[in-house]
């Protein structure tokens, strides 16, 4: 049995990530999250950690919101407005599938396959990658993995499409070949398979930095597709792999003082690099989750220890029943070293509060036995 101290402990994780929801719930109804009116993975990730904190707790406040918000945009048909041009608009349609076997209300299905049938018409590389939107051609981001991947998995499932799983590993296999460094072990935030943008090396066609959460949400996307097929055959053992040696890249560059990680991931040491949020949250997150599932050895356990301390201490101001989260890079394209380093940061940005969550609720699962 566990003493007070270590039941504190174990707790806070969980409590941190309530205090969190209820900040935000405390701000807006469900419908007017910000960007208002808007299908988009802004509010997907935030709904999606606040989803894990109504899993650990029962508590029906966190789902009824969550259902608030997906009710308020998907109509009496199952019609749901969203940019048909981009992945970001089918993260939030992870959220789909769980709602649909709580309530069984067919809209939920209807919705996910308006998002399932979008994919069909985003242009592709040659080698058939996903362009990260319409306005990117022929770019494939970092991010995409996470926007797009766990919806085409969970939708392979319910709808029994077996070669989106193939679609997504695909995907991951062209960031690996293309956007990893081989000297960091790191993978840049963008790729130009034309070699035109003003940021693409004339080479290689890669972004000239590691951006911290877009390779936050390489990692994430990593554990979540791993989770997702489960046991399943499908040829995801190249994904666990790429897990580990991503892992073992990233808690490199972790900063020795605090626990946490740079805007720009591997340039520490330049002065106007700064310790980011969302990015270091993230990383929590995956990172647990591969101890969790035994992917990675116990020796990682110090690393989470160490960066949830660090995001406590640094980044999270305690109020009674909230909490307010500082140092969250805002939406950011891709570029050079200056423009990531002169982005502005916000408090309680959606991004930032919805890595919180899931970093949150990863560790505490990860402590709590």
């Amino acid at each position: 049995m566990k003493n007070t101290k270590e039941k504190m402990v174990t707790e806070t994780p969980l409590l941190m990530a309530e205090k969190a929801c209820q900040a935000l719930m405390q701000t807006f109804r469900p419908e007017e999250l910000p960007p208002v009116n808007e299908f988009h993975y802004h509010q997907g990730v935030f709904l999606y950690g606040m989803y894990r904190v109504y899993q650990a707790t029962g508590k029906k406040e966190y789902f009824n919101y969550v259902k608030g918000y997906f009710d308020h945009l998907i109509d009496e048909y199952g019609n749901v407005r969203f940019e048909r041009d981009q992945l970001d608009s089918t993260m939030a349609g992870i959220l789909l599938f769980p709602l649909y076997e709580e309530t069984k209300d067919q809209r939920y299905m209807i919705a996910a396959k308006r998002l399932r049938s979008a994919l069909d018409t985003i242009n592709r590389t040659s080698e058939n990658g996903f362009w990260h939107k319409e306005k990117y051609p022929y770019q494939m981001w970092l991010d995409g993995l996470f926007m797009g991947g766990p919806f085409m998995l969970l939708y392979s499932q319910h709808f029994h499409e077996e070669e989106l799983i193939q679609t997504v590993l695909l995907q991951e296999k062209l960031m690996r070949k293309h956007m990893m460094d081989e000297k960091t072990g790191l993978l840049y935030h963008a790729w130009d398979e034309k070699k035109v943008q003003p940021w693409a090396n004339s080479e290689t066609g890669c972004s000239p930095e590691f951006w911290g959460r877009s390779v936050g949400w390489y990692g994430t996307a990593l554990i979540d597709l791993l989770e997702i097929l489960a046991d399943r055959k499908r040829g995801q053992e190249e994904l666990i792999q790429s897990l580990q040696h991503f892992i073992s890249a990233i808690v490199k560059f972790q900063e020795d003082k605090t626990g946490l990680w740079y805007q720009i991931v591997d340039k520490g040491d330049l002065e106007d690099n700064w310790l980011e949020s969302s990015s270091s949250a993230l990383f929590i997150y995956f990172i647990a989750k591969a101890l969790k599932h035994g992917y990675v050895d116990d020796s990682y356990r110090q690393v989470v220890d160490k960066a949830y301390k660090g995001l406590l201490e640094h980044m999270v101001v305690e109020n009674e029943t909230t909490l307010t989260l500082s140092g969250i890079c805002i939406g950011t394209s891709a570029g050079v070293y200056d423009y990531y380093v002169e982005r502005p940061t916000s408090e309680n940005d959606l991004h930032g509060m919805g890595a919180f969550i899931l970093g949150s609720m990863a560790y505490y699962d990860l402590i709590k036995e």
